[in-house]
Parts: structure tokens; C-alpha cells; sequence
């Protein structure tokens, strides 16, 4: 779905990120860990079109998107829920929701607006509540149903469950699960909670320093005692 090829990217003359290459399959929950600094956002925010990409291309769904406008890259069906700012707080959730599918008709994006609070039904009750006094569970939550309400192919989630309780991190990562399995979403987690990332993941890459240091399956990283005990902290 997602093809990431030698990748050269960062900020303006800052590189972070050195001949990357990832594959994020369809319908499958593709994990990016890695030591805070070695460009796992960076990566997602490139996919996006928000930074500066020196070299290498990245596709979706074979159509070349490198460095292309984000609003036309959201369009083709990307949907990105990065870490802070990712709803108008000032805003009510019916507000929020409206403005997620605003290039959308009356009609169906009320017929979306159902799909998304049968999902998420405690949004029901919080629709003339502004977004700031939501919790922060609540608000990802949120974040999750604008980007349902726009029917994406691919959601690309930057670190959900930071600053989250572990109680309300599991209902996040249940979700995210919930995305894959009952709407076959495809998904790039990018998490500081590894553990649980890779427990939930199909497909893992390991950053180190903005460079690829693994790639393959979930399982095999969580498995690996060297590489999980040097770069993500596991036991």
C-alpha cells in the first residue's frame, strides 16, 4: 500500500533520515519503533509531504506521492493523527466532526457521522462538548473518528497513547486493532510503547539514528534480546 525507497529526508539542511525503505502492506498494522531522535515521525510526516525529501521516492498504492502537496496526498486516502494537535479544541465534537469531512455532501457525511459514533458511541453523548474538556483518551478517540469520517485507506498514527494512562493506552491500541480487523484498514504505528506495539503488529521497522537497523516481522523483534534490549529498553 505503502512503499518508502531509499529515502533521504529532514528539515530544510537538517537530514534526518538516511535510505530509508519501508513496506506497509495492505490491511496490516506496520510498526515503527526506535530511540526517541531517530526519525520515526519524521518518516511519517514525509509520507505526508511535510518535509524536505533530498532523495528516494515514496509511493501508495503505486502512484508516486513524493513530496507531493498534503492536501492532495489526504485526498488519495492517507489519513495522518500526529501526536499533539490533531483536533480543533475550541471546537465541539459535532464541530470537529463536520470539519473532518467538510469536502464531503450534507447528506453523506451524516451518514458517515453514524458510521464513526457506532463505532466510537460515547461520542454520542459529547457531541456539544467542546473538544478541550475532553480527556485525552477521548480526544484520540476523536482524532480517530475525523479520519474515519474522510473513509481513508491508510491511517498513519504518531505516538497515540503518549501522556495516556495505561487503562485508557489499552482501549487506544484495542482500536487500532478494531481499525484493521472490522474496517481492513491499513496502519503505521509509530509508539514509544514498543512492547505493546509489537504484540499488536504484523510488520516491524526499527530506526536507529534515521536508518533502517530491522525490518520483518513483529513478532521476531519482541523476540530479539539484543536489538530490544539496546534500542527499545525491553527486558
Amino acid at each position: 500500500m505503502i512503499e518508502v525507497q531509499k529515502l533521504d529526508a529532514g528539515y530544510g539542511k537538517i537530514q534526518v533520515l538516511y535510505e530509508v525503505n519501508i513496506v506497509a502492506h495492505p490491511q496490516r498494522i506496520t510498526v515503527i519503533v526506535g530511540p526517541n531522535g531517530s526519525g520515526k515521525s519524521t518518516l511519517l510526516k514525509s509520507i505526508m509531504g511535510a518535509t524536505t525529501i533530498y532523495s528516494g521516492t515514496i509511493r501508495f498504492d503505486g502512484h508516486d506521492i513524493t513530496a507531493g502537496p498534503k492536501h492532495e496526498i489526504a485526498k488519495m486516502g492517507i489519513a495522518y493523527l500526529p501526536q499533539v494537535d490533531s483536533v480543533f479544541t475550541r471546537l465541539t465534537v459535532r464541530e470537529n466532526l463536520i470539519m473532518a469531512g467538510y469536502t464531503v455532501e450534507r447528506e453523506e457525511l451524516e451518514a458517515r457521522e453514524q458510521e464513526v459514533l457506532d463505532m466510537f458511541p460515547f461520542l454520542r453523548e459529547r457531541m456539544d462538548t467542546k473538544a478541550h474538556t475532553l480527556s485525552g483518551g477521548e480526544r484520540q478517540m476523536l482524532a480517530m473518528a475525523m479520519a474515519l469520517v474522510r473513509r481513508p485507506r491508510v491511517v498513519m498514527f504518531d505516538e497515540p497513547t503518549a501522556h495516556l494512562a495505561p487503562r485508557i493506552a489499552e482501549q487506544v491500541f484495542d482500536k487500532i486493532i478494531e481499525l484493521r480487523d472490522k474496517l481492513n484498514l491499513t496502519i503505521l504505528l509509530v509508539e514509544q510503547n514498543a512492547l505493546k506495539a509489537l504484540e499488536i503488529g504484523d510488520d516491524a521497522y526499527l530506526l536507529v539514528s534515521g536508518r533502517t537497523a530491522y525490518s520483518g516481522p513483529a513478532s521476531e523483534l519482541l523476540a530479539n534480546p539484543e536489538l530490544g534490549k539496546m534500542y527499545l529498553g525491553l527486558q
